[in-house]
């Protein structure tokens, strides 16, 4: 890139604490970083939390940077070719920033400075809406920081809609497989991509009611039918074809990571117990169903909670308590005919643990079948260090809406779920569907739709 093309990328507190990567992201141009960011961010390096730890990894990175030799302040090279500075605050600001001397006004100031030369073009990058106005209202250029941003509407939804001739489906049917090759020469329309664990409805193009639900298993290059639940799991059937997808997904041993994305009421939660439930104590292929969720209360929080971990939790971990009690019965007033009457007696006979993510560093998790419930709230770096406490033949679920998120430091498109989906998509190892229709009752399907 010529010297007349170089952008200058002036970063706000929040993208850095974001991602401490965020600094190598912008190729060979130069990236600034105002003085008062370095004073926020030495704020936050105490903090024993995910914003913590990324203040105290920009400090490091910023200090090994500082260790080429050059002084941060005259710029040091950057490995992706491009140049590193670091300025003070500006005193040319206008009079309506002077008048107010916060730090969004000194970035702001930093980058109307930079402008003024007019050698490059300057972008304030900053994950602050009210910010990136506040910089197109003077004159400035502002953007997202959206390395890691996924769109909702593109999230790679699990399955695909293929329409074939009635000799395939039968031939599906007749075989127990298709071959990948034979699937792409008759149906209609197929994508250039097709993806590992990814699940098909075949469609008779004819117009026939023939239909047919399978899995892609690209290892054995085939189309294989997926798991027939004609006595449904832990007494409960799946209501439409993605649920059937999910359960196929939830009882696949094979399959060790699995990411179920929905709207309230879609029966992700209620799927997933269903499924533990059924490898823990009916199958026993894994010791102990492992239930826990990020702790973010909706509105108002009621402030600390007195008693136990397990009384503390239990306001938190009540919508899991609601899901196993319906799944035993309670509801109904019926007993449950493998002997337990509440979750507190699953819990008792050691079938089933709930548990809060906050002690879960440094574990090792074998022989458990995980399930991290609202997973929107999680962020990248969350997300990863729960899945890298899966031990041997553990296999974790994750559930959530990325378009219910109370933690304000992710939002519907960076949060860890759907960064998982993204980054795992077609490993043989993981597979993710997406529930699109409520089943907990007309009117919850009806508020989701209209309110």
């Amino acid at each position: 890139m010529s010297p007349n093309t170089r952008k200058t990328f002036v970063l706000d507190t929040n993208v850095l604490l974001h991602d401490p990567q965020s600094m190598f992201q912008f190729a060979d141009n130069l990236v600034v970083v105002p003085i008062i960011v370095l004073e926020e961010i030495d704020q936050f390096k105490k903090e024993l939390s995910d914003r913590g730890r990324s203040a105290r990894e920009v400090c490091r990175r910023l200090d090994d940077l500082r260790k080429q030799g050059h002084h941060l302040a005259n710029g040091v090279t950057l490995p992706s070719g491009g140049e590193l500075r670091v300025v003070l605050g500006s005193h040319q600001a206008p009079p309506v920033l002077r008048n107010a001397h916060s730090a969004d006004n000194m970035i702001l100031g930093v980058a109307l400075d930079l402008a003024k030369d007019g050698k490059e073009p300057v972008i304030l990058v900053t994950k602050d809406v009210n910010l990136r106005i506040r910089a197109d209202a003077l004159g400035l250029t502002a953007e997202d920081y959206d390395v890691e941003q996924i769109t909702i509407e593109e999230l790679y939804p699990g399955f695909i809609d293929l329409l074939v001739s009635s000799a395939a489906i039968a031939s599906f049917y007749q075989d127990g497989k298709l071959s990948i090759d034979n699937l792409r020469s008759q149906a209609e329309s197929v994508p250039t991509q097709l993806f590992n664990n990814q699940y098909v409805l075949l469609k008779n193009r004819e117009g026939g009611p023939q239909t047919a639900l399978g899995r892609l298993d690209l290892t054995a290059g085939q189309l294989v039918p997926i798991r027939k639940l004609r006595e449904g799991c832990w007494g409960i059937r799946p209501r439409n074809k993605e649920q059937h997808f999910a359960l196929d997904l939830l009882l696949n041993d094979d399959i060790k990571l699995v990411t179920l994305v929905g709207k309230a009421g879609t029966g992700k939660t209620l799927l997933a117990i269903a499924a533990g439930l059924q490898k823990v104590a009916e199958e026993k292929v894994c010791h102990k169903l492992l239930v826990s969720r990020p702790i973010f209360p909706l509105g108002r929080d009621i402030g600390y909670l007195p008693g136990t971990v397990e009384e503390k939790l239990n306001p938190w971990m009540q919508p899991i308590y609601d899901n196993v009690e319906f799944l035993l019965g309670l509801t109904g007033g019926n007993k449950d005919r493998r002997g337990a009457q509440s979750h507190q007696d699953l819990v008792d006979m050691g079938f089933l643990a709930i548990e809060p993510l906050t002690y879960i560093r440094g574990r090792s998790i074998p022989n458990q079948y995980m399930i991290i419930d609202e997973a929107q709230n999680l962020t990248p770096h969350e997300v990863k260090t729960i899945i890298t406490r899966v031990g041997e033949n553990t296999k974790i679920v994750l559930t959530g809406d990325p378009y219910q998120i109370d933690n304000p430091y992710v939002d519907a498109t960076n949060n860890g779920l759907t960064t998982v989906v993204e980054r795992f998509k077609g490993q043989a190892l993981a597979g993710t569907m997406s529930l699109f229709k409520g089943e907990r009752s007309a009117l919850a399907e009806l508020a989701s739709n209209v309110l």
